[in-house]
Formats: structure tokens, sequence, C-alpha cells
């Protein structure tokens, strides 16, 4: 009994040191879906000079309210306008909006990190404000407060001027211009969602609108937003263009995108799951090599132990 007591130790102690602790790798290494640094990382904001007239406290108990009402809605659709207040000059008219592939959870981990941004960013409460995060905004503003027009720029991002040595940018401005009609023509008919992502020979686009204008407004303000990338970001390989109603991306891989990019997906959400799954899967991969492994060691200390028996019966 004792020898054969160490024939298996062994083979359980690997077991117990190998393929246990890969297991707890495996499982540690599976992340989630989409990590909440791809969408609250702060794009800009938009703070108005003047302080909420609010000699009775109305106003700021008004953005209070207007603020929780938001962030609570964020957890059940990816767009809210609402008005908090009787309606009188201390009332607060507010909006929010996440982007159009994000989860209600992935909104709301967005929206709700906006109020406390606020104060920081913008040094108090302010008359109007509009916080953009990659992954969504919020804007508030007192009633009574001028009006931005929706097709106004509000911020842009320029990336680099195409190459003009290495990689393909042959009839560059022809696929942003072929993938900007796509854009335009989706936002308008994708089901009243006003949300349109989408790639055009290895030129990725994205647009959305603000959740409450018509189909023919949002298509109307994507195409001022297409002029606006023109002119301010002329050749550039990539671009973000955002106006007060309405929002467009792009970006341009001469060598070509890894993988393939569906009308739901983007570069980043999209390379980011990618990487997951390869470190999923080499993870997986050597767990189940260790496994074999444990298996065929376990296998050969059977063995000897019977041959061990038959050699005590000669």
């Amino acid at each position: 009994m004792g020898s054969l007591t160490n024939h298996q130790n062994p083979t359980f102690l690997l077991l117990f040191f190998f393929f246990i602790p890969l297991l707890i790798l495996l499982l540690l290494q599976i992340p989630t879906q989409t990590s909440s640094s791809d969408t609250t990382t702060l794009i800009y904001k938009g703070c108005a000079d003047q302080k909420l007239q609010d000699p009775s406290g109305a106003a700021s108990q008004n953005l209070k309210t207007l603020l929780n009402s938001l962030v609570t809605q964020s957890s059940q659709k990816n767009f809210a306008a609402t008005t908090s207040g009787d309606g009188g000059a201390s009332a607060i008219a507010g909006a929010y909006q996440c982007r159009g592939d994000l989860t209600n959870s992935d909104c709301y981990d967005c929206v709700s990190k906006i109020p406390n941004m606020l104060g920081k960013l913008c040094g108090g409460d302010v008359a109007a404000a509009r916080i953009q995060l990659s992954g969504c905004y919020l804007r508030y503003e007192a009633v009574g407060f001028k009006e931005v027009p929706k097709t106004q720029l509000l911020y842009k991002v320029c990336g680099s001027k195409k190459m003009k040595n290495g990689g393909d940018v042959v009839g560059f401005e022809g696929k942003r211009d072929s993938a900007f009609e796509m854009v335009e023509n989706g936002v308008k008919g994708n089901n009243g969602n006003l949300f349109y992502t989408g790639s055009y020979q290895s030129l990725y686009v994205l647009g959305q609108c603000e959740g409450n204008m018509g189909n023919e407004d949002c298509g109307e303000c994507i195409g001022s937003a297409e002029e606006q990338v023109k002119v301010q970001c002329g050749d550039s390989i990539s671009a973000q263009v955002y106006l007060q109603g309405c929002y467009l991306s792009y970006s341009f891989y001469p060598n070509g995108v890894s993988g393939t990019m569906s009308s739901s997906s983007s570069p980043g959400s999209g390379s980011h799951q990618h990487t997951e799954r390869t470190v999923a899967l080499a993870v997986g991969g050597l767990a189940a090599l260790g496994f074999l492994i444990v298996c065929l060691l376990f296998l050969k200390s059977a063995l000897k132990k019977k041959t061990g028996k038959r050699g005590g019966g000669y």
C-alpha cells in the first residue's frame, strides 16, 4: 500500500498545482463584453459663462432633480429629454443620449458618471452645460437660455493627414464620400433609430442624431456634419465631428482592418472583443494542454502500478 501511495502522490500534486491554477487563470482572463473605460472617456465639455439665477435655490434643486431623472432613465433607454420645474424661470430642461450600440447597462454606466463631473468641469451650477463622453453625452440648460441650432459645430477631432508615402490612399476622398452617403441614408432608414455604423473599403463610419429628431432633419444634420468634416479636417484619415444635433466619425485603415466589421460594430469595440477572444482562447488552450499532460501522467502512473502488481505475482 505504501508503494501505491508513492505512485499516486506526484500525479495528484501535479493536478492540483498545475491544472487548477490554469483553470482559475482562465476564468479570471475572460473579461466583460464592454470595458467602462471604452465609453466614459471625456471627449469635451461645454460650460456656459453665466451661473444659474437662483436666489431661492429652486433652480439648483430642479437641476438635481433633472440629473437624477436622466440617470434613472438611462438604465431603460438610450435617449431621454425632460424638464424639471413648474415652467417658470427656475425650470431646467435637459437630455442625455448614449451611442446606439450600447446596452442599457452600459448606457447607465456612462450617463451616471456625468453628474459628478459637472461640478468639477464647469465649476458649480452654470446656466447651461454639455458633457460629451466617448459613449454618451448629457446636456441641460435653464429654460429661456439661448437656443443653439442643431447644425452648430460644437467640437471636432481631426486625425493625421493622409499618408503620402506608404499605405494605399488612392481614391481616399471617393471612399469617404461613399461612406458618408451610406451613413446619411442609414440614419434615416434604420427603423427610426437615427444611428448607423458601417464600413466601405477599409473606411469605417458612424453617425447618430439626437433621439427626438425626425428622419429628414437627422439626414440634413449628418449632411452638415459631412461638410464640416471636409472643411475642418480636409484629407485627415480619421475625424470626429460633434454638432448640437448629431455626431459623425470615420476612420480609414489603408492596410485594412483585421477581422470582418459588421454594421453594428466599431473599430474600438471590434478590436477590443477580438483581443478578449484571443486571450481567452490562448489561456483555454494552455489549460487544455495541461489537463492532457496530467491525464497522460495519470495513465502512466496507473500502468506502472499494474505492472508492479503483475511483477509481484511471479
